[in-house]
């Protein structure tokens, strides 16, 4: 174990404090990861840490925290910088108000798509996703969380979309960056060419509040690619080029929309249902089984759809 860090200006917290920002990011090839859950998220996908600096007193409150402890000296063995604390240094390296005893520096590196998808279980996954000009960060990283959850292949980030390593998409997409291949700052041409690579998608889907055809009448069951845009500026042209159905969730009582996150899950959700009751035989008895996913937590956002 390395020095106790006392100062709120040493040198390792002043390198994740510069992770707050796209520069900082950018600079020192590497993301800021918080808490005990994203840190354990990082170990299950197999990776170590740069840096790590945290309060034994704090992690050690918490269940997860007390688990997290014993893959600390794993992670160090491995060759992560580990290093203990004060609440007060802690404080200065975190995003939060409320800081939960640990953050780390993770390499941009150990998350590049092809590498993430190198590590993903070896199935078909038919849905692909875009988000087009998303900016809000809650809506970003939660769109993320749930992209993972319901097995999407790939999600590209046209430009316009909150960048997905910034610290509050890191916290609600609560861990899907370890696991869900990201593509960020994609032109609308590489979506293009990307939408158009093997196996190419039968249909493109723009979800609007205003489309032509119900999100559960289309199948998505067949490789399809979605794109996600906001109800403040619709959808872009460069989607509409792309698209070959505009969709729609019907709703009642006059709601005209609903947040971006929310309507993105329905219909992520939706090709999922159906891929389940398409893979299930005539004997066997629904049931309502899912894919692995990670419990996460909830995110707010502003964008709408």
């Amino acid at each position: 174990m390395n020095d106790r860090i006392t100062s709120a200006a040493n040198q390792h917290i002043a390198l994740l404090r510069s992770l707050h920002t796209p520069k900082g990011r950018a600079a020192e090839g590497a993301f800021l990861v918080e808490g005990p859950h994203l840190l354990d998220a990082a170990f299950d996908a197999h990776i170590t840490p740069l840096l790590i600096v945290y309060d034994p007193d704090a992690v050690e409150r918490t269940p997860d925290g007390r688990r997290l402890l014993a893959r600390l000296l794993d992670a160090q063995a491995a060759g992560a910088a580990l290093y203990e604390a004060t609440p007060n240094a802690i404080a200065r390296a975190s995003d939060t108000q409320a800081p939960q005893g640990i953050v780390a520096a993770v390499a941009l590196e150990d998350v590049a798509p092809d590498r993430v998808r190198a590590r993903r279980r070896g199935r078909a996954r038919p849905l692909l996703l875009a988000l087009d000009g998303l900016g809000d960060p809650g809506n970003v990283g939660t769109i993320l969380r749930s992209a993972l959850a319901a097995d999407v292949d790939e999600a590209l980030l046209a430009p316009g979309c909150a960048d997905p390593f910034a610290p509050k998409v890191m916290r609600a997409g609560s861990g899907a960056h370890f696991f869900l291949p990201i593509r960020a700052d994609v032109s609308w041409e590489e979506i293009a060419q990307r939408f158009a690579g093997a196996p190419p998608p039968q249909q493109v889907l723009v979800a609007e509040a205003r489309g032509r055809r119900a999100y559960d009448a289309c199948d998505l069951t067949q490789r399809t690619a979605l794109i996600i845009g906001n109800e403040a500026h619709g959808s872009s042209k460069e989607a509409g080029r792309l698209a070959t159905e505009r969709v729609t969730i019907p709703m009642w009582n006059r709601v005209e929309s609903l947040n971006a996150a929310i309507a993105a899950s329905v219909i992520l959700f939706e090709a999922g249902r159906q891929r389940r009751a398409k893979d299930r035989s005539p004997q066997e008895p629904a049931t309502h089984e899912t894919d692995e996913t990670d419990e996460t937590d909830e995110a707010d956002g502003a964008d709408d759809m």
